[in-house]
């Protein structure tokens, strides 16, 4: 693994009135920075001549201290280019991410912090930051038009005006949100105007912000059980009461909510694409939740992530096209179809709300960048987006049937598939005796990404499986992964209860 050399390094305190020797001193520090991982395999770090400058030292110490690592495979000199933390570390691979706890953090002091409702703690899981067979929310980077990107990127920083440096406004360029009000009516069938699109950073603060405008502590709110674990955390971090409501192959299951909570105060729900098990809402389970939400005066998010992509169908409208009572709040994100760095999100508020909405949003963030969204609003005007959702659809497609064929192939009927219709994955169930987390930990160990379908559920009813993503693996890596799982599940053992 390569990284951009840096030629910094942490702060290295010398004591020349110690007893221990200045060459020592100086390994230890850095030994100790490439352990801590301050220092990353394959950063640069400055040359003898430079940190003893630095230090204020004789060059003799340091070229002894760097010897030293040389010498135990801490660092390694590359002629003519410079002095570099080893790619391959002695001992044990310290490149690798402690995803059983944040070590930073450790357990709660007992100081005091709110009161208010918090999210459940966050949690870093191996499958949530790989790349390749099977994460999910990556896409094919490879095949992104970087040329025509950087082209347009190169446009605006020749040209960098004022008001790209400058406070702009809250609710996002307009002429940004004019061109996105008109892809939304013409691909999405989408009611909407430019000035009720509000631009944030990602479909997650979308849901956040959402949730504190419509909901008040204690609140009762549909979510489909299973669901997308972060918007139930944008929920509890309201202070919400989750309503889990089963989902079927017609998706979100209207009538068992009215029975659950028929007064709820509102549902979220992803009828394009459910997440995870990738059901399409049915026309008239789609009516029925919306005749529901103006009985009841409730409120529906309709989170329409993974739209453009429908295999051997023409995509499904969204929800908010059918809405004629303004009750449907609809968020998108374009981390999905270009990349996830993009941070570029929407909210597409009903007209009334839109004070509300946008007071909030400026009170948690001021205003969103103005530079990626001219450079998007000039990709999707000169046709390019189109362009790229065309051809990425193709890919796809054509890696979510080699992984179809590939599970078939390697376990008959053995492993059921669901969801595979649509979007960027799929769903495999396991027998109810098998976890599926402690296989998903050991498959990492060897960088297969297995996302626990488990892991999506509220209640206390857990399907075991595997959401597989095929966005960003090719298709040898999934022929190749999904060999992989083979072998491991022939090796599970039965889960404990």
């Amino acid at each position: 693994m390569k990284r951009v050399a840096s030629g910094f390094l942490p702060v290295i305190a010398v004591d020349r009135r110690a007893s221990e020797p200045l060459h020592r001193q100086i390994y230890n520090a850095i030994r100790s920075a490439i352990q801590k991982r301050n220092l990353s395999p394959g950063e640069k770090i400055p040359s003898s001549r430079e940190l003893a400058l630095d230090l204020k030292v004789s060059r003799i110490p340091v070229l002894n201290a760097y010897a030293q690592l040389l010498a135990e495979g801490f660092i390694e000199s590359r002629k003519g280019v410079g002095t570099f933390v080893s790619n391959e570390l002695p001992g044990e691979d310290l490149n690798r991410i402690d995803f059983t706890s944040r070590g930073i953090c450790g357990k709660h002091s007992g100081r005091p912090v709110s009161s208010n409702p918090m999210p459940p703690p966050f949690v870093a899981r191996p499958w949530m930051f790989g790349h390749g067979a099977f994460s999910i929310g990556q896409v094919a980077l490879e095949h992104f038009p970087f040329p025509t990107w950087s082209r347009l990127m190169a446009r605006h920083f020749r040209q960098v005006q004022a008001k790209f440096l400058n406070f702009s406004d809250p609710m996002g360029s307009l002429e940004f949100r004019r061109t996105l009000a008109n892809y939304l009516r013409t691909s999405r069938a989408v009611n909407c105007e430019a000035e009720q699109i509000l631009i944030v950073s990602g479909s997650q603060q979308a849901l956040e912000i959402t949730a504190r405008v419509l909901f008040d502590s204690r609140s009762r709110v549909w979510v489909e059980e299973p669901s997308y674990k972060l918007a139930r955390n944008a929920l509890l971090a309201t202070g919400c009461e989750i309503v889990p409501v089963p989902v079927d192959a017609e998706g979100l299951d209207v009538s068992a909510g009215i029975r659950l909570a028929r007064k709820a105060r509102g549902a979220i729900v992803t009828p394009s694409h459910q997440f995870p098990l990738g059901a399409v809402m049915t026309a008239s389970r789609r009516l029925q939740l919306l005749d529901w939400a103006e009985q009841a005066g409730a409120w529906i998010i309709e989170d329409d992530y993974d739209s453009e992509y429908r295999y051997g169908a023409m995509p499904i409208s969204s929800l908010q096209g059918l809405d004629r009572n303004q009750r449907v709040v609809y968020i998108g994100t374009f981390s999905k179809t270009l990349f996830p760095a993009i941070r570029i999100g929407y909210i597409v508020v009903p007209p009334d709300l839109v004070d509300p909405f946008l007071a909030l949003r400026h009170s948690a963030d001021l205003f969103p960048p103005l530079l990626y969204q001219d450079v998007l609003r000039r990709f999707i005007e000169d046709g390019h987006y189109s362009r790229h959702i065309r051809r990425t659809r193709q890919i796809y497609e054509e890696r979510r049937n080699v992984l179809v064929h590939s599970l078939r192939s390697e376990f008959d009927s053995s492993l059921p598939i669901i969801g595979s219709e649509a979007g960027l994955h799929l769903v495999v169930t396991l027998p109810r005796h098998i976890s599926d987390q402690e296989i998903a930990l050991r498959a990492a160990e060897s960088k297969l990404w297995l996302y626990p379908l488990s892991s999506n559920f509220s209640g206390k009813r857990r399907v075991q499986g595997f959401v597989l993503g095929y966005g960003s693996a090719g298709v040898p890596e999934i022929r190749a992964g999904v060999r992989r799982l083979h072998q491991l599940l022939r090796k599970a053992k039965p889960l404990q209860r």
